[in-house]
């Protein structure tokens, strides 16, 4: 069995010295870690592998132009078409309105009550039809 002993505590100075002779762990970090601390604190700018990857960031940045400016063309087009089609109904109720205005003036009572103003009176006789002899055949 274990005796009950009591330590004397070590002196501080002791302690210290064991604590620096542990050799200290540094985690290693992966290749993604280092990547995005590089990113994060900027020294990716400074390395010459920053200078390889201009062309492709320049791509990516004309990419991103490019994209941006095909959103704001498809909203330009979407509103001109919402202008052409409230425009078109517009002119589809003008057109239906002067059509039946056109109909209703030109009825023969219609045109009966503005010809009797100046005058000319509708016909009470009906129309005859005209039989025209040819003189071709009658020689």
């Amino acid at each position: 069995m274990p005796s009950n002993e009591y330590k004397i505590p070590e002196p501080p100075e002791k302690k210290k010295k064991q604590r620096k002779q542990k050799p200290a762990r540094q985690r290693e970090e992966s290749r993604v870690g280092k990547t995005i601390r590089s990113l994060l604190d900027g020294t990716i700018l400074t390395r010459e592998h920053a200078v390889r990857l201009l062309p492709f960031i320049l791509f990516l940045a004309g990419l991103i132009v490019l994209y941006i400016a095909n959103a704001y063309y498809a909203e330009k087009t979407i509103r001109q078409t919402n202008k052409t089609e409230k425009e078109i109904k517009e002119l589809e109720n003008e057109y239906l309105s002067t059509k039946s205005e056109l109909m209703m003036t030109s009825k023969q009572s219609e045109v009966a009550l503005l010809l009797d103003s100046t005058g000319v009176k509708e016909s009470l006789v009906p129309p005859q039809k005209l039989f025209v002899k040819n003189t071709k055949e009658s020689k």
